[in-house]
C-alpha cells in the first residue's frame, strides 16, 4: 500500500488528468461523444502502456542508446513546452477558416498515440518519474521486494489510466458548466500550467546536466 501511494502521488501531478483533460478537450473539439470517448479509451491505454513500458525497460532503451534521464528530460521539456506555447496562442478554438479548410473531417486516430497520449498526457515528466522509481527500487531491494514494487506500481499505473479516461470522456461536460468563453479561459491557463510544466522540466534536467560537469546547480 504504502508503494501504491507512493508512486500514485508521483505520477498525479505530473500527468494531471483534469487538467489534461481541457487541452484533450481543445484538441478533439469537433469530434462527436463517442469519438471523443473512443480516443479517450485508446489514450488511457497507451497511457497504461508508456508507464509501464517507462518502469520496467525505460532504464534499458536509455542505456542502450546511451541517453540520460537528464538529456530526456530536457528534450521532453521542450516538446511540452512548445506544445504548451502553441495551445496558449490557439486557445480552445480555431478561426472558421479552419474549419471549413479541414472541412471537419480530422482524423483523430492518428493522433491518439502522438501528440495526446505522448506528450500531452503520459509525457518526459511521466516517462522520467518512472524510470527513476525502477532504477531506485532495483538498486536496493531483492528479488521479492521487486515484485511486491512491480504489482503495487502496475496496480497505480491501471488507477491512473482509469482517472485519464474518466476526465477525459467526460471532458465535454465540464465545457457545458463553463461554457464556450469560460473554456477558453480554463484552456489558456492549462496550456500556460503546460508551458511552465515544461520549462520546469527543461530546468531539472539542466541542473543534472551541469552537476555532472563539476558546476554548481542554478538555483530557480
Amino acid at each position: 500500500m504504502d508503494t501504491f501511494l507512493l508512486v500514485l502521488a508521483a505520477l498525479f501531478p505530473v500527468v494531471n488528468p483534469p487538467g489534461s483533460a481541457l487541452v484533450f478537450l481543445s484538441l478533439t473539439q469537433y469530434a462527436s461523444v463517442e469519438v471523443r470517448r473512443s480516443l479517450a479509451r485508446r489514450i488511457s491505454i497507451n497511457a497504461f502502456f508508456v508507464m509501464t513500458g517507462s518502469l520496467l525497460i525505460g532504464a534499458l532503451v536509455l542505456k542502450i542508446y546511451g541517453i540520460s534521464v537528464p538529456v530526456l528530460r530536457v528534450a521532453g521539456g521542450l516538446i511540452v513546452a512548445v506544445s504548451g506555447w502553441k495551445l496558449l496562442h490557439e486557445g480552445s478554438h480555431k478561426t472558421t477558416d479552419d474549419v471549413s479548410q479541414n472541412g471537419g473531417t480530422t482524423d483523430y486516430a492518428s493522433q491518439t498515440f502522438y501528440p495526446l497520449t505522448l506528450p500531452l498526457t503520459t509525457g518526459p515528466g511521466t516517462i522520467a518519474v518512472m524510470i527513476s522509481l525502477g532504477l531506485s527500487q532495483s538498486a536496493y531491494s531483492s528479488h521479492g521486494q521487486d515484485l511486491k514494487f512491480f504489482v503495487a506500481a502496475l496496480f497505480a499505473a491501471i488507477v491512473m489510466a482509469f482517472a485519464i479516461y474518466v476526465c477525459f470522456a467526460y471532458s465535454d461536460r465540464l465545457e457545458r458548466v463553463l461554457g464556450r468563453g469560460g473554456t477558453d479561459i480554463a484552456v489558456r491557463l492549462s496550456a500556460f500550467i503546460l508551458f511552465c510544466l515544461g520549462v520546469q522540466i527543461i530546468w531539472t534536467g539542466a541542473s543534472d546536466l551541469l552537476a555532472t560537469l563539476g558546476m554548481p546547480r542554478p538555483t530557480p
